[in-house]
């Protein structure tokens, strides 16, 4: 089998040489040259799943005064003053039917919760020169009663991420000591009594490894791990199904995790790891890195690592990026709002799911400079149009596939969601080049089976006139925009004739579902 799959490459490297370029213009782009490429799905069984709700954001603590750089992105975006009346942030999640959204981040770990038992003042984050910038802040159970009332009616699946600091002292960068989860438990008790659905609880933020601030040892994150499931099997007692345990949502450091892993006891259902590897937000050159395919290729060393130290264990556990905004600190205003960043973002989405990476957790909803929404607004920016199509049309069976061509294609297929067929994601970084896509699905066992409904459906995103820095996003040529009451635009295909190549154009990117093949690994 390995000599055919050479061989095959290499005719059809022979093939593309022999093409000549022609400069006419594409469908949904502008003059230049046009290439030819191939892209195999190779569809006799899937190399990985995702959950159904795969695409999942994050809302954060952050408070108005929180800046990076001199400037000051997060607006009224936390969690302790976000507007829950606004129809258009309402809608935004409604659209995903049933969108996962993990509250925390950094100043969880300096949180506590104005539960009865609670003796300390329910007072907000301050800024101050100590840990992370602001002194301790508290949730009050009034606005955990409102942002919970709003969840419910948004079909909001929530994770919440706990203070794993309480109680421990920190020595040197080290947090040490047991968890003190009194507070904590006071907080899920209360939950439980309200009767508020939590899918999840998340046991602190970035603490693995050298940490943000502090770190903790892996042995001892295994034992506060271990209470934190004990808390829940005793508060969710004769409840089903209960929350998962979630952890340790921090920068994946292989031995950390590697030690983590072997001591946990089978106490986490799903292990958390964060991205950040386009750097400070401050980087002028945070472009110019989305647009390398070999900058790109570098994540999937950390998927890989990751993957392979879950498949060495004993513990079955599922593998979730729990929280990722590209360039930290806030991001990159006209870049991580902007058009150019669905590159990066929706090749993670593709990227992590061929490593086995069930949920991918986007920093953030709301707040900073890399939210799916404007901060001020709530109107979508580009990377929430990319997010709400992958969900729609990417399914949860993930499908090898090899392209043929450019390096600047980038390719991602999954058997189709709701749907016949398979869903292919087509990414082009080149800036001139139009490159028409063959779509070979000969490369399997068993030979897939057509059905009768030959059109093709297309999503072509945009931005006008390949301005990369544009917060506008087009779909099919047209501007996507939220109308005047607040409502999600629908996200309409063109219909093209399954036999002709796929046309994806300079800068742009190309779901394309393809419902007239039946794949054994989609059956």
């Amino acid at each position: 089998m390995g000599c055919q799959i050479r061989l095959l490459g290499l005719c059809l490297w022979m093939y593309l040489a022999s093409l000549s370029f022609i400069g006419v213009g594409a469908v949904f782009g502008r003059g230049g040259a046009v290439e030819k490429g191939i892209v195999l799905v190779h569809g006799k069984s899937a190399i990985g799943r995702i959950d159904d709700d795969f695409v999942c954001a994050t809302l954060d603590w952050w408070p108005p005064q929180k800046c990076d750089y001199g400037k000051c992105s997060w607006g009224q975006a936390s969690l302790l003053n976000l507007d829950l009346n606004s129809k258009t942030l309402l809608n935004a999640i409604k659209a995903f039917s049933s969108l996962k959204l993990r509250l925390g981040g950094t100043l969880q770990d300096k949180l506590i919760y104005g539960t009865e038992d609670n003796r300390q003042p329910c007072t907000p984050f301050v800024k101050a020169n100590e840990m992370f910038g602001f002194t301790g802040g508290c949730l009050p159970m009034s606005r955990w009663d409102e942002l919970n009332n709003f969840f419910k009616k948004a079909g909001v699946k929530v994770i919440f991420g706990l203070n794993a600091l309480a109680g421990k002292s920190i020595k040197s960068g080290f947090a040490v000591g047991p968890w003190n989860y009194t507070n904590a438990e006071s907080l899920i008790r209360y939950t439980v009594r309200k009767k508020y659905h939590i899918h999840g609880w998340e046991l602190g933020n970035e603490l693995c490894g050298n940490g943000i601030g502090a770190s903790v040892s892996a042995d001892q994150y295994a034992s506060d791990v271990v209470a934190l499931r004990n808390v829940i099997q005793s508060a969710y007692r004769g409840i089903k199904p209960k929350p998962l345990v979630i952890a340790p949502g921090g920068f994946f450091e292989y031995n950390w995790f590697k030690e983590f892993i072997s001591r946990y006891n089978k106490s986490a259902d799903v292990i958390t790891h964060h991205i950040y590897n386009l750097g400070p937000g401050v980087d002028d050159h945070i472009t110019e890195k989305i647009l390398d395919p070999f900058y790109l290729d570098g994540e999937a060393n950390t998927f890989n690592r990751l993957k392979g130290i879950l498949q060495s264990s004993s513990n079955k556990v599922k593998s979730w990026v729990g929280e990722s905004g590209g360039a930290y600190n806030s991001g990159h205003h006209l870049v991580s709002d902007a058009f150019v960043y669905s590159f990066w973002y929706l090749d993670q989405l593709g990227m992590s799911a061929v490593y086995d990476t069930t949920t991918y957790c986007r920093q953030t909803l709301i707040g900073g400079n890399y939210g799916l929404l404007n901060t001020s607004t709530f109107m979508p920016n580009p990377d929430y149009y990319s997010a709400l199509l992958w969900h729609r049309l990417m399914g949860g069976r993930v499908l090898s596939t090899t392209f043929y061509g450019t390096k600047k294609i980038r390719t991602y297929a999954h058997c189709a969601k709701e749907s016949k067929g398979i869903t292919i994601l087509l990414l082009n970084l080149d800036n001139s080049t139009t490159v028409q896509v063959n779509v070979d699905l000969t490369f399997n066992k068993s030979p897939h089976r057509r059905v009768d409904e030959p059109a093709r459906r297309e999503y072509h995103l945009t931005a006008p006139d390949r301005n990369l820095h544009s917060q506008i996003m087009l779909l099919n040529g047209k501007t996507l925009s939220v109308n005047s009451a607040g409502e999600i635009p629908p996200l309409e295909p063109i219909y093209v004739d399954s036999t002709k190549p796929i046309t994806v154009g300079p800068l742009s990117i190309v779901f394309a579902h393809i419902p007239n093949v039946l794949l054994s690994a989609c059956s």
